[in-house]
């Protein structure tokens, strides 16, 4: 069983990454919805939390952790290691990080988040790491998670939006170079990826934190000795408020309906 959370229906798109990844794994995913958003929160709460759901996931047996929260990921990592050692517990920012760093050929690089994890400075600290001599731009790009939310990530105010946000990134009218790679650092943002797509041009590289984190489980479950050996996989999906609506927003998430019957709720 490989444990997913995150704050709410946002890390449904790492979750459905890894199921296309690992399709002979099982999957516990919790969403803490009675707790949303955790891009508002201090660092010490969003620690708090990550730890009580990282418990709560390990008493389902889990061989394998993954923060899908970018947000969890930048402030909590350290804490929820040493609490669930030895099992493996991988965040979404440095798959996401080191990714970009591949794909940019100028190494401007500009990230999309919520203001807690542009604030924290994850994403910047950690592309730094790979290439010290990387440009870094790191915006927060609050409305887009509800405009995923909401099912309005296609269309004109998706567009005007992305535009809104990105423009100044990747058509600057001040005559400064243009990144070249952007990251979508919070796991709503490929919700609105056409929208994003039309704003930035057919030339820029699109890093999508959740298929880097599936693709860096795999590997760590390979190296390690943990992958399933067969089986047809599974899925069990919890949440910590409104179940009916975790079912009725994750479906367009997961990309398959969602019964209000198949989320159990429980308490941190």
């Amino acid at each position: 069983m490989i444990g997913v959370f995150d704050s709410g229906v946002g890390g449904l798109t790492v979750l459905k990454a890894l199921m296309r990844e690992l399709p002979a794994e099982r999957f516990v995913y919790l969403g803490d919805t009675a707790r949303l958003p955790y891009g508002t929160k201090s660092a010490a709460t969003v620690a708090r939390y990550a730890l009580q759901a990282a418990e709560a996931l390990s008493g389902y047996g889990i061989k394998c952790l993954v923060v899908a929260c970018n947000t969890a990921s930048a402030v909590s990592l350290p804490a929820v290691r040493a609490h669930l050692a030895p099992v493996p517990v991988i965040g979404v920012i440095e798959p996401g990080a080191e990714a970009a760093c591949a794909a940019s050929a100028s190494g401007r690089i500009a990230v999309i988040a919520t203001e807690g994890t542009v604030r924290g400075g994850a994403y910047q600290e950690a592309i730094r790491l790979r290439r010290p001599e990387a440009e870094v731009h790191a915006l927060p790009a609050p409305l887009f998670v509800a405009l995923a939310e909401e099912g309005l990530g296609a269309g004109p105010i998706a567009e005007a939006l992305a535009h809104h946000y990105l423009d100044a990134l990747f058509a600057p009218a001040d005559g400064a170079l243009a990144a070249d790679t952007l990251v979508l650092g919070c796991t709503h943002f490929p919700m609105l990826a056409g929208a994003i797509r039309a704003a930035v041009g057919p030339g820029v590289r699109i890093v999508d934190s959740a298929e880097t984190t599936a693709r860096h489980v795999r590997l760590a479950l390979a190296d390690a000795g943990l992958a399933s050996p067969g089986g047809p996989g599974g899925l069990r999906l919890l949440a910590t408020d409104a179940p009916e609506r975790f079912a009725r927003i994750g479906a367009r998430f997961l990309e398959r309906p969602i019964a209000p019957g198949e989320v159990e709720l429980i308490d941190l």
